[in-house]
């Protein structure tokens, strides 16, 4: 043996890993010292010797295949195996040469048992997860379901793997889920509620979680975890329902209240008039003249608030519904020594209500108006925000709303105007809501009011 052969077996001695060389006859040529210790075999038990001679049972497991299969194709083979007698599991790399094989090994006994308790635990989480816990492919397809997955839907595991999650969602929320998967699938974890159909054909509510599985960097199913939100749902409908029915009382108080201050001078008028003079009958007959138009006013107001509206949105240009209303209100403008500027810039158009957005602006320059007894000029610009959105601006130079006040616009019957009822106002912007608009109100005592409606640009356009 020459000393380049012994300073190769002094390193190969060195190394962590069990090493091992066969002939072409299957035989042993050289064991090193980590594999004589992870086989329990010396190397005189072993040079020499058959390997399949001397480990049997090898023969009938994946080291006999993988062996063969590096010599016969001449390619390296990497695998990890258990070997029974030993009870090992090793981790092999297996190199072929003209003159045969060599093997490189390890014990991965230990990683091997983390990775089955690892497993285990993940078992048992999803298993005995009181919340329902399921697994899809990229197409949707179930791929597990837990118990608590069943008893949610009320169908067996093994219905559920010949079904995707489409069969099992609600139709109105169909579209929107689909769209929270896709972001799974794409690599985004998404929370979000929906609706699902039990088999029974109720619906449960649920709120979920969509998370991607990743392996390798890749894509290849996503995890959903859900939990039965039905009762949740039920109780915040009640609350809406009570908090409706509690509105519907305090307006019918105001609406009470505001209505019963005119039919008490009304009627009072009327006692007075069975006992006086044919003069004072006429100035009482003016006061009751004006009593009168104020419930109608508020009634009036009242049913356009509550009747339902045709939703019949179209596309819409916005400057041409307000110079509708500039002619429309001009003349009361021109007596209240009010001048209406209107600036613009070409606008596309908006999906919207022609008459409903114009009855908005008509209360909005009424009111501008109203808010200049002795005259001014009130500022109007029409903009593009942005891609999205339209910018209207109505300013006036009136007396102002004071800070306190302008936190309660919207409320019935909230008004600074002598004979106002706020709901005007309170129209105007639910109308707004119902149009995906927002408007703001800012104002300073003494120098006026501003304010700006944003509404959606037609996306259909």
């Amino acid at each position: 043996m020459n000393s380049i052969e012994i300073d190769t077996r002094e390193i190969l001695d060195r190394i962590t890993d069990g090493f091992f060389a066969l002939d072409n006859s299957w035989n042993f040529t050289y064991v090193n010292k980590e594999a004589t210790r992870l086989l329990f075999r010396s190397r005189e038990d072993l040079v020499g010797r058959n390997v399949w001679d001397e480990f049997p049972e090898a023969v009938s497991l994946l080291f006999y295949e993988q062996y063969h299969k590096a010599v016969s194709e001449q390619v390296s083979v990497k695998f990890d195996a258990y070997f029974p007698p030993l009870k090992t599991w090793y981790d092999v790399t297996a190199y072929p040469s003209k003159n045969g094989l060599t093997v490189y090994f390890q014990d991965v006994t230990k990683e091997k048992k983390s990775l089955s308790h690892d497993a285990q635990q993940y078992k048992s989480l999803f298993e005995y997860n009181p919340d329902a816990v399921f697994s899809f492919d990229l197409n949707g397809r179930y791929l597990s379901v837990n118990s608590a997955m069943e008893e949610l839907l009320g169908y067996s595991a093994e219905e559920f793997l010949h079904l995707t999650y489409v069969h099992l969602v609600s139709e109105d929320v169909l579209e929107m889920t689909s769209e929270f998967y896709e972001k799974a699938v794409m690599g985004t974890t998404q929370h979000y509620e929906t609706k699902a159909l039990h088999k029974n054909g109720h619906v449960v509510h649920l709120s979920v979680t969509n998370m991607p599985i990743i392996v390798d960097n890749e894509v290849v199913g996503v995890y959903g975890i859900a939990k039965d939100i039905t009762d949740k749902k039920l109780t915040e409908q009640k609350l809406v329902k009570s908090e409706k029915l509690s509105a519907v009382g305090q307006l019918s108080a105001s609406i009470a209240h505001e209505i019963r201050n005119p039919l008490t001078a009304l009627k009072g008028f009327l006692q007075l008039m069975s006992s006086s003079n044919e003069n004072v009958k006429d100035s009482y007959l003016e006061i009751m003249e004006k009593e009168i138009e104020r419930i109608e006013m508020i009634t009036g107001e009242l049913l356009l608030l509550a009747k339902p509206q045709a939703h019949h949105f179209k596309s819409e240009n916005v400057k041409e519904i307000f110079e509708d209303v500039t002619t429309l209100l001009g003349s009361q403008a021109l007596m209240n020594n009010v001048d209406i500027k209107v600036m613009y810039e070409d606008l596309p158009p908006v999906r919207c209500i022609g008459n409903q957005l114009k009855q908005v602006f008509i209360n909005l320059i009424k009111n501008a108006i109203e808010s200049m007894p002795n005259g001014g000029e009130i500022t109007v610009n029409l903009k593009k925000k942005d891609k999205n959105t339209v910018w209207i601006q109505i300013a006036d130079q009136g007396c102002g709303i004071p800070e306190d006040v302008i936190e309660n616009i919207g409320i019935p019957f909230y008004t600074t105007k002598q004979r106002g009822t706020g709901l005007g106002t309170m129209t105007s912007l639910k109308i707004i809501e119902a149009h995906n608009g927002t408007m703001d109100f800012s104002s300073e005592v003494g120098r006026g009011t501003t304010v700006t409606i944003y509404l959606p640009i037609d996306s259909s356009i």
